[in-house]
């Protein structure tokens, strides 16, 4: 079985890699290293690092050359710019990559006859659902640039489908978390932040009032789903999430006690969110504070039923649980720097 991984240097994308290699599976890995690091690649039975072959997924004939030997069975696209104030402050990039190079995957697996896509897509577009928790089957439409790219992905994976008999699965992921999180980067997700501020014994930011509940996933449990669901044919889209959710100031405390710290954390005014991205406040039309508000304060809670009944899915890793594997991996990452 040959396995094509997209953005296999990142965090969901390297553990990915590191659980089919375990499973004996072939692997092609590619990442552009935008996101992407090397030291997610090393793991302590195997090391991919030199074996990634660092690539673009807009490159047209490098994709090709990858597919034209009609060995890939089953490709998992999971590269693409996620963190959604890079997408919002470059649109036309995250257009690009999100939606150009997902069609770019999509051409070369048709032509070559690929067995099944996975392509990692969001709940963020559910950003503006009102019903929870939400199921897969309708919801009011994104308003944000990352979730837009995501949702036009899955257009045209359901075009490909429906046109050419492909077979494809969107997974609409809730919020990872897990060994690898970027907690380095400029904006980082909530938990690889809350994180790494603990390890320094640094006082946290969060907006708004804390209360603000999210539902999350822990990384292992995703990759279980994202095995299950190769052999389903036609199109489906499927959420992944632990159908429970969470709150800043919950998940804050459960932290706190696995890292045995006490440091109450500061609140900011949600106008100033994505203060590291000037451009956004700038121009004629700067962002809206109501739309910085409803991002902070938005209720995200993802059904998980057809997942459980289509697949015999069931998460398995506890929040608590999954925290603990974090910290100890991200702290001993941070030790090193």
């Amino acid at each position: 079985m040959k396995v094509l991984i997209t953005g296999a240097a990142g965090f969901i994308g390297s553990q990915l890699a590191h659980r089919l290699w375990q499973n004996g599976e072939e692997l092609v890995l590619i990442d552009n290293f935008s996101y992407g690091k090397k030291d997610n690649l090393t793991f302590d039975d195997h090391d991919f690092s030199e074996e990634i072959i660092t690539m673009d997924i807009r490159d047209r004939k490098g994709i090709a050359g990858l597919f034209e030997k009609g060995d890939i069975d089953y490709v998992y696209h999971i590269a693409g710019i996620a963190p959604l104030p890079d997408c919002q402050t470059d649109p036309q990039e995250a257009l690009d990559v999100n939606v150009t190079g997902t069609v770019n995957i999509l051409e070369n697996a048709r032509k070559y006859g690929v067995r099944k896509i996975i392509f990692a897509s969001t709940n963020a577009m559910y950003e503006n659902e009102t019903e929870f928790p939400t199921v897969e089957k309708s919801f009011a439409p994104p308003t944000l640039i990352y979730p837009n790219t995501k949702y036009a992905a899955e257009r045209f994976c359901e075009s490909y489908c429906r046109t050419y008999g492909m077979n494809i699965t969107c997974l609409r992921f809730a919020n990872v978390y897990g060994p690898h999180v970027d907690c380095l980067r400029k904006q980082p997700p909530f938990v690889g932040y809350m994180i790494r501020e603990l390890y320094y014994d640094r006082t946290p930011v969060f907006h708004s009032d804390g209360k603000q509940r999210r539902d999350y996933i822990y990384v292992d449990d995703l990759i279980r789903l994202a095995i299950m669901v190769r052999e389903h044919e036609g199109f489906d889209c499927v959420n992944v999430s632990s159908n429970k959710n969470y709150s800043v100031n919950e998940m804050y405390a459960i932290a706190s006690g696995i890292m045995g710290k006490n440091i109450p954390a500061e609140y900011a005014d949600d106008k100033h969110y994505w203060e590291k991205y000037p451009d956004l406040y700038s121009g004629v039309y700067p962002i809206k504070t109501s739309v910085l508000n409803h991002e902070i304060n938005k209720y995200s809670l993802c059904d998980n039923t057809y997942a459980r009944e289509t697949y015999g899915w069931i998460p398995e890793v506890s929040m608590e649980e999954g925290l603990r594997r974090m910290i100890d991996s991200e702290c001993a990452m941070l030790s090193r720097i």
